[in-house]
């Protein structure tokens, strides 16, 4: 009798986990979805170590994915709990207990949709990669490469449609430097046919680009609905995607770059890929807006008590000295921007300022900023602002990324209050209660992330 044959549904391991079904099987072995009794019957999932072949190769792998999950903390990737030892059967065995990611793979959301005919929009595409790039910014950044990026190792989560990043068995520690530049020493040839680059399947060899070009071409089969051997052109090594797909020229171009043969003539990081998708015509100007907004709150309403601005101030493109030194363009308080506007957009809350001479660069799809010219009618009273200052401070005391956060409270918010997508949102008194509810849904994810639960 196998070990995994003793788990069956109902079953319990270690008197802790009870078996409620099987996932899927793998070159590990079985996954299953249990409850943690020890937890109110919280789901989670069992990876169990049981190869067909067992080598030293699988199980330093196993151990690997484990070890990786451990010292990963990110809210789209799935959190580590135990690397449980036991006895089944009279045999040890192993298994890698993390938490449930409820939703389908994005090959499985590929498969439902064909039965209807359609595949992802370039809209969603695009999406898919700003909310995925950030995570493999975070894995980069600790000096890992996934290896394994294709849309059966991403689930879109059910609750908010975030994109997780699962299966870090084949997950590769690099040398600090070699996160922006290549890796030249030979590794084992790990990876997936059609989705990891040459380099990294015939040779071993790794670094942050041959992330982004499995990344790229997982966008180019969501696109398509083919698989990746029917976009490559084999005899003459290179990408025929574009007899399939039609996308805008901006996201062809960084798609084609993504997928260079070449590891040097890659986007060399996740950021890159980032800022490239953003409209190409971008001013400079638009970019120290952008960084402005983003640099402490993320484009949210949180008072900063950096230096002011005054109404009559110099513009910017009049300013050389703020062009050439970003350091010295402070962040303005909410309280003191009179003439600033908000437009509710899923993902952001994208802000525009209005007299003082500032303007935002367009995003792709995002509704134009307003360009209402007066100022509202009052301020925020004192106590909002000391509210809006308490989240602040709650999540860097939880020392969660502020972009990451504020993503999530957005599109926790918009899940519950969908008729306010696209609202134009001032400090006048009567938006006064659609704020309360914004910062309701953020002190709500406070409260569960101080209490360790998972969302």
């Amino acid at each position: 009798m196998s070990n995994s044959s003793l788990l069956t549904p109902g079953s319990t391991l270690e008197k802790r986990y009870r078996i409620l079904r099987e996932l899927g099987r793998g070159g590990f072995g079985r996954t299953y979805l249990a409850e943690d009794i020890n937890r109110y019957n919280e789901h989670c999932v069992l990876k169990e170590f049981s190869p067909v072949v067992h080598s030293p190769k699988a199980a330093e792998l196993f151990d690997r994915e484990a070890s990786m999950l451990y010292h990963l903390q990110h809210p789209q990737i799935p959190r580590f709990r135990e690397f449980l030892r036991t006895d089944l059967g009279g045999n040890p065995s192993l298994f890698l207990v993390q938490d449930y990611i409820k939703g389908q793979t994005y090959e499985e959301i590929l498969i439902s949709r064909q039965q209807q005919g359609k595949n992802f929009t370039e809209a969603e595409v695009t999406q898919l990669l700003f909310q995925l790039l950030p995570v493999l910014e975070y894995i980069h950044s600790k000096n890992l490469i996934h290896r394994d990026i294709s849309p059966d190792n991403i689930i879109q989560h059910e609750a908010d449609k975030l994109p997780f990043l699962i299966d870090f068995g084949s997950v590769k520690q690099i040398a600090a430097n070699a996160v922006l530049q290549f890796n030249g020493q030979s590794d084992t040839a790990i990876g997936k046919q059609g989705y990891s680059p040459t380099e990294q399947m015939r040779l071993g060899k790794v670094s942050a680009a041959s992330d982004l070009y499995a990344l790229a071409v997982t966008a180019l089969v969501l696109l398509s609905g083919k698989k990746p051997q029917k976009l490559y052109d084999i005899n003459n090594k290179n990408w025929d995607w574009r007899s399939h797909v039609t996308v805008s020229q901006n996201l062809g171009t960084v798609l084609d770059r993504m997928l260079s043969e070449q590891p040097g003539d890659r986007y060399q990081s996740a950021k890159a890929v980032r800022e490239a998708l953003k409209d190409p015509k971008l001013s400079q100007i638009g970019s120290i807006i952008s960084q402005m907004v983003t640099m402490n709150f993320v484009g949210r309403p949180f008072k900063n008590t950096t230096q002011t601005a005054s109404r009559n101030h110099t513009p910017v493109h009049q300013n050389p000295q703020l062009v050439n030194n970003h350091s010295t363009f402070k962040l303005i308080p909410w309280k003191t921007l009179g003439s600033l506007s908000v437009i509710l957009v899923p993902g952001i809350l994208a802000f525009s300022v209005v007299k003082s001479g500032f303007t935002l660069p367009n995003l792709p799809d995002l509704p134009k900023f307003s360009s209402r010219q007066q100022p509202p009618d009052t301020s925020l009273e004192e106590a909002e602002i000391i509210r809006q200052e308490k989240i602040g401070k709650r999540r860097k005391n939880l020392n969660i990324n502020q972009d990451i956060f504020y993503q999530k409270v957005d599109e926790l918010y918009y899940n519950k209050y969908p008729e306010f997508q696209g609202r134009t949102l001032t400090e006048k008194p009567e938006d006064a209660e659609i704020r309360r509810k914004w910062y309701e849904v953020a002190e709500d994810l406070l409260d569960k992330l101080e209490k360790g639960e998972r969302l």
